[in-house]
């Protein structure tokens, strides 16, 4: 695809089309970088995204539940 050089205020800008966008997975933040003499776009890559999204607190064990009672439960007097 071949696009022009748009005046943006005291920068030049594209247009990107929008199926364009959705294909590369791009949204609203993207990482702009040099490799060589080539500009590169990228989607912003967020490894953690939607870690907790299906997170239940109530599936979760209580770490302590397996361990004894304590013979002696009265407070330590130092």
């Amino acid at each position: 695809m071949r696009t022009s050089l748009r005046n943006v205020g005291n920068s030049r800008g594209i247009i990107i089309p929008a199926p364009l966008l959705a294909a590369c997975g791009m949204s609203d933040e993207v990482d702009i970088r040099l490799e060589g003499k080539n500009l590169v776009i990228a989607p912003v890559n967020a490894p953690r995204l939607g870690w907790f999204d299906s997170y239940k607190p109530e599936t979760d064990a209580e770490p302590l539940a397996a361990l004894p009672v304590d013979e002696d439960s009265e407070e330590w007097a130092w």
